[in-house]
Parts: C-alpha cells; sequence; structure tokens
C-alpha cells in the first residue's frame, strides 16, 4: 500500500513562493509515477506536472509551466512541486497522485483517473 503525506502548503503574498512536499511510503518514488494536482473551490481538479517512474521528462500543464518545477528525492522518496510567483488564482488544495505504471503517452499522466494512490492534500492560500 503506497501511503501519500503532503506538506509545506500555507499562506502566502502575490508573488511569493512556496516548496510544496510530498513524502511517499510502501514504494519507492524511483519506480512510481508521480504527479501533483490542485483543487480550488468551486473548480474540477488540474494537473499540474508529473514525473514518469522512468524520469527522464517531466511533464507540465501549459497554464503554469514555468512557474512551477517538479523534482524527486529517490534518497528521502519525496517529491517536490517549487510554486513561484504565486497569484490568488493559485489558491487551492494540492496533492501528489502516485501509479506503479508508466504510460507512453505522454498525455495519459495528465488524467488523474489514472492514478491509483492518493495523499490528503495541502492549503496553498495566496492573498495581500
Amino acid at each position: 500500500q503506497v501511503t501519500l503525506v503532503e506538506s509545506g502548503g500555507g499562506f502566502v503574498q502575490p508573488g511569493g513562493s512556496l516548496r510544496l512536499s510530498c513524502a511517499a511510503s510502501g514504494r519507492s518514488v524511483k519506480d512510481t509515477s508521480m504527479a501533483w494536482f490542485r483543487q480550488a473551490p468551486g473548480k474540477e481538479r488540474e494537473f499540474l506536472a508529473a514525473i514518469p517512474y522512468a524520469a527522464g521528462s517531466r511533464y507540465y500543464e501549459d497554464s503554469v509551466k514555468g512557474r512551477l518545477i517538479m523534482s524527486r528525492d529517490i534518497e528521502k522518496n519525496m517529491v517536490f512541486l517549487q510554486l513561484n510567483n504565486l497569484v490568488s488564482e493559485d489558491t487551492a488544495v494540492y496533492t501528489c497522485a502516485a501509479s506503479p505504471r508508466q504510460w507512453f503517452t505522454h498525455s495519459v499522466y495528465f488524467q488523474a483517473a489514472q492514478y491509483e494512490h492518493w495523499g490528503q492534500g495541502t492549503q496553498v492560500t495566496v492573498s495581500s
């Protein structure tokens, strides 16, 4: 059983930065496709970024590319999401997700339904 625990959320002013963490247990992130999603109040869950377990690539949603950076630390068995130049529209619950599978079509990584394991999420609030 894979367990994911996010941390690092909080309140931040517009233009600020946060680094979110996701600690995994039960399976190595080296052998797991990992992703970050977010969900704002009244909106659907939105894909942000993914690292396939082959880890040759990073996939980002176009609207956040350049402001968000996803990384992983195999020794710590964690993945991270660096959020930069935050705006109020970034206010949401940020959740990491995992799957033991990999896919050869990169758009599949964008689909929440493909991930079997989810954390509880961490709240990010951007406000002045």
